[in-house]
């Protein structure tokens, strides 16, 4: 970790937190929604979040390509290279903020090297950020408090907790699931499921349904530099950068290999 990723860390979080502010005028009155080409759902709180950071970001860092979910979505996708790129998804978990339940989140992580080496996870309904700088850097903040730092924990011997999907459960992840000893699912929306393993308070997320790089890297970075990992179903890493920024299955863990 050097000084710079210290400062990029705490530019992209101030970046996040005022994104969350405007996705939070809006949840608090009606909003319409829209369907992409995709099936997804949108709304102007996805839009308004997105143009705040994809500016600060080209201001912040001239030079290192932005990719953001909504552009991509319009067709505007930068060729990002070997270099450094940015990964965006400025709201996400857009089926939780439809339904009004407070799981959705703000993603901003940096990529090098096709991996996530830092990033920031904002919760503008709970008022909680996660931030990564880099390997054990990992703070919380929570309803205006102080940085508290956080890392993954170790699983208890009396079994698991997972994290589930709320609005993308499958038999498939049971199927999965059902290999371990398993002591408590817990439902989450969005990026929010690698924030709880980061923070200890869960131990296994897997993901066996259709993701976005975006989707992922933000809480990707803060469970990886909090001591977790994020691996491939095969245990080879999960990379950035792909063709069509698409990720295959994976499951995300804690600090020990399960």
């Amino acid at each position: 970790m050097s000084d710079n990723d210290t400062d990029l860390a705490v530019a992209i979080e101030a970046i996040a937190v005022r994104a969350g502010a405007a996705i939070m005028e809006i949840y608090a009155r009606d909003f319409a929604v829209e369907t992409k080409a995709d099936q997804s759902p949108v709304t102007e709180a996805d839009q308004a979040a997105e143009v705040i950071i994809v500016a600060a970001l080209r201001e912040l860092t001239p030079d290192i390509p932005v990719v953001a979910e909504e552009e991509v979505a319009a067709g505007h996708q930068p060729n990002v290279g070997a270099g450094p790129f940015w990964l965006v998804d400025p709201l996400d978990g857009t089926r939780e903020f439809i339904s009004r339940n407070g799981d959705f989140t703000v993603n901003i992580a940096l990529i090098r090297n096709g991996e996530p080496v830092l990033g920031t996870v904002h919760v503008p309904a709970k008022d909680e950020t996660y931030t990564a700088a880099g390997p054990g850097q990992v703070t919380r903040k929570r309803a205006g408090g102080a940085a508290e730092a956080i890392k993954a924990r170790i699983p208890a011997g009396d079994g698991l907790v997972a994290m589930v999907s709320r609005s993308h459960a499958s038999p498939e992840t049971d199927d999965f699931l059902a290999d371990f000893n398993i002591k408590e699912r817990v439902d989450a929306g969005s990026s929010l499921k690698f924030c709880r393993v980061a923070e200890g308070a869960a131990d296994l997320y897997p993901r066996l349904g259709r993701t976005m790089e975006w989707d992922t890297a933000a809480g990707h970075s803060v469970l990886a530099c909090a001591g977790g990992s994020v691996s491939r179903l095969d245990h080879s890493p999960l990379r950035y950068g792909k063709d069509g920024f698409e990720n295959p299955h994976f499951v995300a863990r804690g600090q020990k290999k399960l």
